[in-house]
């Protein structure tokens, strides 16, 4: 006898991502390495130059790259892939798309649609013609 049993599974087994250090996946990790050894190269090459407030802007700004490709996922896709998805939309299929809504059914239907609109025009011009006739009838009895 075969048995019906099904095992279910979370959908979200598909996001499952195992953590390496401090709670956060490889790619994560690897990302934050870089934002911190990019903000130490920074503020130690402008510390003394452009004083404190610049300089921690400016590690702020060089660690953004870093913390977007580390960390920023939307629908499904990495930074990287969000970039190129925006590049080849943006610049590469520049196509002007002109919505122009149209209702399948109608074109499908078309030909039925105008056969019942003459018939009813027909069917009407006649009623109208048995009105008068029956008015005339009723006005000249």
């Amino acid at each position: 006898m075969k048995s019906n049993f099904e095992i279910k599974i979370n959908k979200e087994i598909r996001d499952y991502t195992e953590s390496i250090m401090f709670g956060l996946s490889l790619r994560q990790s690897v990302f934050s390495i870089l934002a911190c050894l990019t903000a130490c190269i920074i503020y130690f090459l402008f510390s003394e130059r452009l004083g404190q407030e610049i300089t921690s802007w400016l590690c702020i700004f060089g660690v953004i790259p870093f913390a977007c490709f580390g960390f920023v996922r939307y629908q499904g896709m990495y930074m990287e892939e969000i970039i190129s998805t925006a590049f080849y939309s943006l610049i590469l299929s520049n196509t002007q798309l002109i919505s122009k809504p149209f209702n399948l059914y109608e074109e499908i239907l078309a030909p039925y649609i105008e056969k019942t609109r003459k018939e009813s025009t027909a069917r009407d011009k006649k009623l109208r013609k048995n009105q008068k006739t029956e008015q005339r009838k009723s006005k000249s009895s």
